[in-house]
């Protein structure tokens, strides 16, 4: 297709305008065609008149119009300043998750060469953005899909992060882990009930790996549950347990650590004002 810049934004967003509001197809289309011609975003805002030749614009608008997410249409997610491969098979890294990492960075940073744990590890964002954050920290990641854990070894590899990569159950107390210990332990595992699943978008439901997703209605602290039993073993005495959690579950979360024997268990909000991150500790004695 040859046509002027904002032709080829026009004809993106028709395309997606049943699905999302019109300013965030305006947005999906100028990343996807920016992507594909290999020039900056901005040019699509900057400089709309020039005309361009994109090759295979149709195939991307076909499947950007049956809610594919951009990140599989792109190929890539950007998170904590780095760029994630992923695709089908693996859970699209969110901003709300960076703010996790953060968190993470402001207690590590205080200890020397910090052992981290990443539980459900999916694309490797968490892993491999605390390892390149962290100098001197040694950084194991942990999942049970075979999809995700050779995206996270991709993304480990092109990020030229050395983080150790296990494929591990955590609801099965993390057997491969016998005999370790850890400063810190992190998990964002699935939390999202299933009723929840017919009120959320079809590029979620229809594209992204359920197993990373959902939990029973019957008992959505599962994972959490599971981790934090496992945790107190791994984890060194004193040593932290960060989760992102459902907004809607943060304090029965906060409620079962606090059963299960942490200390100064503390929800954050994050910047959607939504309780999404808990951390504690493990006992000292």
């Amino acid at each position: 297709m040859r046509k002027s810049r904002a032709d080829i934004v026009s004809y993106l967003s028709q395309r997606m305008e049943p699905l999302y509001p019109l300013r965030e197809c305006q947005t999906i289309a100028r990343m996807v065609a920016a992507h594909i011609e290999g020039c900056s975003t901005m040019l699509y805002l900057t400089d709309q008149r020039q005309e361009v030749e994109l090759e295979d614009i149709e195939e991307v608008a076909d499947k950007l119009a049956q809610g594919c997410p951009v990140q599989y249409v792109l190929g890539y997610a950007d998170f904590c300043d780095h760029r994630f491969t992923v695709r089908e098979g693996v859970l699209i890294p969110r901003p709300e998750t960076e703010e996790l990492v953060d968190w993470i960075i402001s207690h590590a940073k205080g200890v020397a060469s910090p052992r981290i744990l990443d539980v459900c590890t999916g694309s490797g964002c968490i892993a491999i953005s605390l390892k390149l954050a962290l100098a001197g920290s040694s950084v194991t990641a942990i999942d049970l899909s075979p999809d995700a854990l050779a995206i996270a070894r991709e993304n480990a590899r092109q990020l030229e992060a050395d983080i150790e990569i296990l494929c591990d159950d955590a609801l099965d107390q993390l057997p491969s882990l016998d005999e370790r210990e850890f400063d810190f332990i992190v998990s964002n595992p699935p939390y999202i009930p299933s009723s929840e699943r017919a009120q959320m978008h079809r590029n979620v439901t229809e594209y992204e790996p359920s197993m990373a997703l959902f939990v029973s209605d019957d008992d959505p602290l599962i994972f959490y549950r599971s981790i934090a039993r496992a945790a107190k073993r791994l984890l060194k005495a004193g040593g932290e347990l960060f989760f992102e959690v459902h907004h809607l579950w943060a304090e029965a979360t906060a409620e079962m650590l606090r059963g299960e024997g942490f200390l100064d268990v503390e929800i954050r909000r994050d910047g959607f004002d939504k309780q999404r991150m808990i951390c504690c500790q493990k006992q000292t004695k």
